[in-house]
């Protein structure tokens, strides 16, 4: 079947509500891992991932950070509006946005926006003694959501300490609660480094220094790469069909080093795996990159959501597209590779890079779950019953799974 052709229907489960984690377990570890292997499921506790994982393995984490993308200002009337920062757009790097200690521009959603009519907004911050006056001025509607400027009146500040201490940790919408104390370290894992995320990397949430010390133990190896979550990793599916769902763009950030040791991996037969949705789709976009370089040898490294669907090309290994990779980083004397994605993973498409998936367990009808079951096929239904029936916890703050096929 031709991915475009999918009903989202037919990806629906019951999810009762109180099978929502809607906090995170005391220890992050002690979290139950569901186990499938060659279509066998077993579970243990995600303390134990090192005992279910063959030995050698490479892990690939994604090292994002989540940032304080939820900004709240009041009008002049009392009426209050949501900002949630999504991407920069000036400066459009987030290094240099975040650095920045003049004005800033946003790609953000507007919570309330009707009652904003327009000018700026401000709010005071008054967590370094002296109070800084922070601004907000719509600048424009985009496609999908608004440009939105950000000043402040105190040049010593970079907007990411700006942001930091004006904003809060965006929480998934289906948690339905207010931020508590704990979600300022629980949603965000024990590695994140690279700010930029508005959603955590959950399969990531798991994972503590004495799992890792197990892993160690046993060869396998942690690689990271970063991909910025964006808003749109909730955005639900409306259309019947999927060829009329929009998919979201995602920033990519890649090491050279990575890729080195990935075409390693290829070409000496190492199970490499990806911890979470997130670095599963930043591998799988590293494959299109060099079939985008193999072809066109001068290309924006960006892949459109049917790009693998619809380009008519022979079957391409691996091993020389992450080669033609290299090349290119060589050639332009570059460590690090930027793209962007809005690869579709659904069923239909084939793994080109990773060989499993460690992740959390997804929401009905989402593009998450297309991308679970693009993995094990139709044996995700007897994952998620195996999970329902033995009191797993679901989403963001839930347990966690093992996919081998």
């Amino acid at each position: 079947m031709n991915p475009k052709d999918i009903r989202i229907e037919d990806y629906n489960y019951s999810l009762p509500e109180d099978r929502i984690a809607k906090f995170p377990l005391a220890e992050r570890d002690q979290s139950k891992l569901l186990s499938y292997k060659n279509g066998e499921i077993s579970h243990t506790v995600f303390r134990n991932l090192h005992e279910q994982l063959p030995e050698g393995a490479l892990l690939v984490f994604n090292d994002t950070k989540v940032i304080h993308a939820r900004l709240h200002f009041n009008l002049e009337n009392g009426a209050q509006i949501e900002i949630l920062c999504l991407e920069p757009l000036l400066p459009h790097d987030y290094q240099q946005n975040f650095s920045s200690t003049k004005h800033v521009r946003w790609k953000c959603l507007i919570g309330n926006n009707r009652k904003w009519k327009s000018g700026e907004v401000t709010r005071v911050i008054g967590r370094w003694g002296d109070r800084v006056i922070m601004a907000a001025t719509r600048i424009q509607q985009l496609e999908d959501a608004f440009e939105v400027e950000f000043s402040w009146d105190d040049s010593n500040l970079a907007f990411g300490e700006v942001l930091a201490n004006a904003g809060i940790i965006p929480l998934p919408p289906y948690l339905n609660r207010e931020n508590a104390a704990l979600d300022e370290e629980r949603y965000q894992t024990i590695y994140a480094r690279e700010q930029g995320s508005v959603a955590a990397p959950t399969a990531g949430l798991h994972f503590t220094d004495a799992v890792f010390k197990d892993l160690e133990q046993k060869n396998i190896e942690r690689l990271f790469v970063t991909l910025h979550v964006g808003a749109g990793t909730f955005k639900p599916v409306k259309a019947e069909t999927m060829a009329a769902h929009h998919m979201h763009e995602e920033s990519i950030f890649i090491q050279k080093s990575l890729i080195e040791k990935l075409l390693y991996a290829k070409q000496n037969g190492q199970p490499i795996i990806p911890v979470g949705t997130t670095s599963l789709r930043t591998l799988e976009s590293l494959y299109w990159y060099g079939v985008q370089l193999l072809h066109h040898h001068d290309v924006v490294f960006n892949i459109l959501q049917w790009f693998p669907y619809e380009i008519d090309i022979y079957e391409i290994n691996t091993e020389p597209t992450l080669q033609a990779i290299l090349n290119y980083l060589d050639l332009n004397q570059k460590d690090t590779l930027e793209g962007y994605t809005q690869l579709l993973i659904a069923p239909g498409y084939q793994m080109r890079v990773a060989d499993g998936l460690i992740t959390n367990f997804h929401q009905p009808k989402s593009t998450l779950l297309l991308l679970v079951a693009a993995l094990v096929g139709e044996d995700w239904r007897r994952v998620y019953d195996y999970a329902l029936e033995n009191d797993f916890r679901f989403l963001s703050y839930g347990d966690g799974s093992l996919l081998l096929p």
